[in-house]
């Protein structure tokens, strides 16, 4: 069987203004083709499907024209997990209506645990829709697979708040929260595939492997644009031991730089598809494939429970993702950014610029100049950073232009420095407004 592992689509998202609803079309057209071209059995989705818990309808439009499409490839499954940016109820109320397209949603955690536990037949021959219908199919043609749909963790839901705590309990509580909730899906699943050995009648069973998710920020791993801390600070990142030794491969999302963490194979973040912003411009876009051998009974030694890790390894392989939208990030003096301009122009470059001015001389119609630079041209400036002004004329820190730049971390550590705070008290103060911060942008706007 085969898993393709993707996350953080972040459907919705905005580049400046810049609406980017393209990128994510051609990214399905692409994603479609390519279940098919690498003949995937199971695609699994880590969260952030969408940017926002409140998602325009043609975000909407896009994430259920692409799953009905799904159902037309070799792919018999899709899971998804909810992440950080999601509702969980606007991903949980279609759940009935997509389980009938073999679309499983896990928004977030519930009171009962087996709804996080999901159990696939993965047909080893796709056969036609009437047999997957009457389930006229002989059991040695199917194979099973445990996904531990492990969705992101809220602070509220794992952790419990006792007075007087400081900040390094906070950040410890937290962690034993995470890794007491994936040690009891861990020890459930192994139960479910127990029970499915048994039920084989003293026939030595094939291997079931078991797959975990998360959407976290674990320890080692390298972020990129516009990913934020999801607990208290910096301080609550969550080690790889976390992950119990029972899952054959660890699907996480939140980190938008596809990567492997402490020298695993089997743990990996699959990254964003397209490029979140300007920094991550540069960087070639991933899928991960994991492909299980043939789940045949001599495969495996059986184990009980499986605690010691896999007996069988897939093989684990990233897909490259074409770039949609070129981006170009081009800073120095006016003379390197109009000759590099003329550059993109000369090579009919469609791309959208993010220019930083840094040369010594004022220039205040930088945008005037640079928006005649790209006459007759497909490139669009889509940001100006005009540094020499900003260092020289603009001196409140709070002026229109300066707050487009900064987000609210920067905006609260401005803040801190006009009020001349102590350093000493700057650590607790911006542990409480990482919570605050964060209860705002997790609240459920759908959930009633």
């Amino acid at each position: 069987m085969k898993i393709l592992h993707t996350s953080d689509w972040h459907i919705g998202r905005t580049l400046y203004d810049r609406k980017r609803y393209d990128e994510f079309e051609n990214f399905f057209i692409w994603l479609l083709n390519t279940l098919d071209s690498e003949n995937i059995d199971v695609l699994l989705i880590a969260g952030d499907i969408f940017d926002t818990g409140t998602p325009s309808n043609k975000a909407q439009e896009l994430y259920y024209k692409f799953l009905c499409n799904v159902n037309k490839t070799k792919c018999q499954h899709i899971v998804i997990i909810g992440g950080n940016h999601d509702s969980a109820s606007f991903l949980n109320a279609p759940q009935s209506i997509l389980k009938s397209l073999d679309v499983h949603v896990v928004g977030a955690i519930s009171d009962n645990l087996e709804d996080e536990i999901i159990i696939l037949d993965i047909l080893k021959t796709p056969n036609t829709d009437l047999e997957r219908i009457t389930n006229n199919i002989p059991s040695s043609e199917i194979s099973k697979l445990i996904i531990c749909a492990v969705p992101y963790l809220r602070d509220k839901d794992i952790r419990t708040v006792s007075a007087g705590e400081s900040l390094e309990d906070k950040a410890q509580n937290l962690i034993q929260g995470i890794k007491k909730h994936y040690s009891a899906v861990a020890e459930l699943a192994l139960k479910k595939r127990n029970e499915i050995y048994k039920e084989c009648m003293g026939k030595k069973p094939a291997y079931i492997p078991i797959i975990g998710t998360g959407h976290l920020f674990a320890a080692g791993g390298i972020a990129g644009d516009g990913v934020r801390d999801l607990y208290v600070g910096s301080l609550a990142y969550v080690n790889i031991e976390a992950f119990p030794k029972c899952f054959d491969y660890v699907a996480l999302g939140h980190l938008h730089i596809a990567q492997s963490l402490g020298g695993t194979e089997h743990i990996r973040y699959s990254g964003s598809p397209i490029p979140m912003g300007f920094g991550e411009a540069k960087q070639i876009k991933k899928l991960i494939t994991i492909d299980f051998p043939e789940n045949k009974p001599e495969n495996h030694i059986h184990q009980e429970p499986c605690l010691a890790g896999s007996p069988v390894k897939p093989s684990i392989n990233e897909v490259s993702i074409p770039n949609f939208q070129m981006l170009e990030r081009i800073s120095g003096n006016l003379d390197h950014i109009t000759q590099k301009i003329k550059e993109l122009k000369t090579n009919h470059s469609n791309a959208w610029l993010e220019i930083e001015y840094t040369g010594l001389e004022i220039i205040p119609d930088l945008k005037i100049r640079l928006d005649e630079a790209i006459l007759e041209s497909n490139l669009e400036v889509r940001r100006i950073k005009n540094k020499r002004i900003s260092e020289n004329i603009i001196k409140p820190y709070f002026s229109q232009e300066n707050l487009k730049d900064l987000n609210p971390n920067e905006v609260f550590d401005k803040c801190l420095e006009i009020n001349k705070v102590e350093e000493a008290d700057r650590i607790l103060l911006k542990a409480s407004y990482q919570e605050i911060l964060n209860s705002i942008l997790e609240e459920d706007l759908r959930a009633s």
